[in-house]
């Protein structure tokens, strides 16, 4: 039977959706769940939601903890990464020393200057992992759901090309769900298509028995002038194809919105909201722990929606599902760099995860895209050599800072986050640099 490895199983309210899936499929509920974190306290309490779960679900699976993570990784079938390296203090940092220099961020995890910085703490410990799963479990998956995600596979896949790694994320199915709500069609009835970079692929194709769905959504934000006040939906009116990632996210991947205070305005644009979803996770979290000290129930739900739960059953059970996964670009979005992480179309089955061709982005999709991707690469070739200059010009390219500030800005900015976090960045890339 399959071992499941938790790497930051103490993510508690993600690992708690989680196991709540896996358990609620009947091919999985006596796999052994392997669970890792480094902090003792919270590795404690996702052991203590996994044996709830197990127990309000009627499953027997066999549950193992610990602090190693070579031990956790024995035996490994599937290996879940959910790390956070620095957790909300490096958070912090990513958003208020940026804030100083006046540059505005929504969420900072995936692209930008946060983008970039998680990546550099990130990077040293999926290189660790790469390393242990070669030695210990080569044959099994790697699927990641650590932000950022386009820049961690395409990280893995510079280092660790051999190892089968997937990057999840809900946000196509998500927006696509969104986008029924908002024209009165029923999810179910339809067929979608998207391709593209993690957090900004496009909705290429999206049909009800063969009718394009595109012009019923024109139609409501034709009679909705609140749909009109969302950054998605005005980068969709100029550029033809609908992004499948939040407003919130979507603002800091272009140079248009977020240092013009009307453009702020006029979309709702809520700056540095991760820090208010943060400490709402650390809440989150405290609330889980404590109530499951007192004895409370455990609240699960059995939607069976994430990705990774998905992926384990249509590999253990050889269910066809398609879904939407990122990985290593060999050819399959022509025009994006070869490589890289895309974002694609994926079919899941008992032979694994098997990404399908998606040829040429339209021409303005992938013009945006390799913008994207240039910041992504930067990063990943500054961690690969250790060349400090190459995170200030990863920086420099960024399309949000770009627009905001000044070169030697940038360069003074990418010295101080640097500092401020410390041995969570690689030594070589801690060496200070002149222009």
């Amino acid at each position: 039977m399959a071992v499941i490895t938790f790497l930051g199983a103490g993510s508690v309210v993600f690992t708690r959706e989680l196991l709540a899936d896996i358990l609620s499929f009947a091919e999985l509920r006596d796999v052994t769940l392997s669970l890792h974190d480094i902090d003792p306290g919270r590795l404690a309490t996702a052991e203590a939601i996994a044996r709830r779960t197990a127990e309000q679900l009627g499953a027997s699976p066999k549950i193992r903890t610990s602090l190693d993570r070579r031990t956790s990784l024995g035996g490994a079938t599937y290996v879940i990464n959910a790390i956070q390296v620095g957790m909300y203090a490096a958070t912090v940092h990513d958003f208020e020393i940026p804030a100083r220099y006046g540059l505005r961020q929504t969420i900072g995890d995936t692209l930008g200057v946060g983008g970039i910085f998680r990546a550099l703490r990130t990077f040293p410990v999926l290189k660790g992992i790469a390393e242990d799963m070669r030695e210990i479990c080569p044959d099994a998956w790697l699927l990641n759901y650590t932000n950022p995600m386009a820049m961690n596979i395409g990280y893995l896949a510079a280092v660790a090309p051999e190892l089968k790694a997937v990057g999840l994320c809900h946000s196509v199915y998500w927006t696509v769900r969104g986008l029924c709500e908002v024209i009165g069609v029923p999810f179910d009835a339809v067929s979608y298509r998207a391709a593209g970079l993690n957090h900004q692929a496009w909705l290429m194709h999206w049909t009800r028995d063969g009718e394009d769905l595109y012009p019923l959504l024109d139609a409501a934000i034709a009679k909705d002038p609140e749909l009109r006040r969302r950054v998605r939906v005005d980068m969709y009116r100029s550029l033809g194809y609908y992004p499948t990632e939040t407003s919130e996210h979507s603002s800091e991947y272009v140079p248009w919105y977020l240092h013009h205070d009307e453009e702020v305005a006029r979309l709702r644009i809520p700056v540095g909201d991760y820090l208010r979803i943060s400490r709402e996770n650390v809440e989150e979290y405290e609330r889980v722990r404590d109530g499951l000290k007192a004895g409370e129930p455990l609240p699960i739900d059995r939607d069976a929606t994430e990705y990774a739960p998905q992926v384990i059953h249509s590999i253990e059970t050889g269910t066809m599902r398609r879904i939407h996964a990122n990985v290593r670009n060999t050819g399959l979005v022509t025009n994006l760099p070869r490589d890289y992480a895309v974002e694609v179309p994926c079919v899941v089955d008992e032979q694994g995860v098997r990404p399908e061709y998606v040829g040429d982005l339209p021409i303005q999709c992938a013009a945006l895209n390799r913008s994207f991707a240039s910041v992504g690469e930067l990063t990943v070739k500054a961690a690969v050599t250790g060349d400090p200059r190459l995170v200030r010009l990863a920086a420099q390219v960024d399309p949000n800072a770009a627009a905001t500030l000044t070169v030697d800005a940038i360069w003074a900015l990418c010295d101080e986050l640097t500092a401020a976090h410390g041995e969570l960045i690689a030594d070589e890339l801690r060496v200070p640099v002149r222009r």
